[in-house]
């Protein structure tokens, strides 16, 4: 196949472009080679590649920075979206990326495919308007929700945690908010896997298994040799965050393994490969 991978140099787009660059031909636009929030921009660079198949891994992921940089947000998470939706129309297949963040939260059970977004706060929804614009604009298309994404390019909360690791004996990690911690390598995989089996619509992919981000952390530094560092278990009001994060978010992801035959592994498993590539390991 021939893909063009918009925001390849970011966390997600540099592991699809080693999973997918060893079999298809696949090129990569970043957002200085582009501008997503432009019509005319992302006509122009899907036009110039005459890829088969899009990939958008470019997204504002600045929850915080969201509730006051709404504008922003929207430009690139919603009429993004729009904009390549539109650039490719039906002829060119699209694979978009959204998040746990478009569901309230509030369950107390995985969320599947079917279930009806109800997102808070300004991040949320510009994620939920972007999944109803590729709807909208494209009937051939692969919408992929994940969640709790680290990888080895860019910031992340493992990173974060093994930075901080190095220079405290003791962190504050919440213990009110469960989801699914997804290495994105894997995700990047399963994409492979929908992509060369041709499938369509909504798939819900993370690594299995759900935890707490306390639970997550004391994963990490025990994988790392952080084993010394205590960690003290919060409350997400504790923070005073500036958005609304949800208390439940894990996905369900039976229609991936139903579709494809592959099932996702579990996080605790994916974790210490991520480790072990990483800088931050306790000497």
């Amino acid at each position: 196949m021939k893909i063009l991978v918009l925001g390849h140099q970011g966390m997600l787009g540099t592991d699809l472009m080693l999973r997918l660059g060893s079999d298809h031909e696949v090129t990569g636009k970043d957002m200085g080679d582009f501008d997503i929030t432009s019509s005319a921009s992302c006509r122009e660079v899907i036009a110039a590649a005459q890829p088969e198949v899009v990939i958008n891994a470019a997204a504002y992921t600045n929850v915080d920075g969201a509730e006051k940089d709404r504008d922003k947000c929207f430009a690139v998470n919603a009429e993004g979206v729009k904009n390549v939706a539109l650039a490719c129309g039906d002829n060119i297949r699209i694979v978009h990326f959204s998040t746990d963040y478009v569901f309230a939260g509030t369950g107390e059970t995985p969320y599947r495919e079917e279930d009806l977004p109800a997102p808070n706060g300004v991040y949320a929804r510009s994620k939920a308007a972007g999944e109803k614009y590729l709807q909208e604009h494209s009937s051939n298309y692969l919408l992929i929700r994940t969640a709790w994404l680290y990888g080895r390019n860019g910031k992340n909360f493992v990173r974060t945690i093994l930075e901080k690791a190095r220079h405290t004996d003791t962190l504050r990690v919440v213990d009110d908010q469960t989801g699914s911690p997804t290495y994105s390598s894997d995700l990047a995989a399963a994409v492979r896997i929908l992509l060369e089996q041709r499938h369509q619509g909504i798939f819900h992919v993370t690594n299995r298994g759900s935890c707490t981000w306390y639970a997550f952390t004391k994963k990490i530094l025990a994988c790392a040799g952080f084993e010394h560092v205590n960690v003290e278990p919060i409350r997400t009001s504790e923070l005073n965050l500036s958005a609304p994060r949800p208390a439940y978010s894990v996905l369900n992801t039976r229609k991936f393994t139903d579709a494809t035959g592959k099932i996702m592994r579990f996080w605790q498993l994916a974790l210490p490969d991520y480790i072990e590539h990483a800088e931050y390991r306790s000497k």
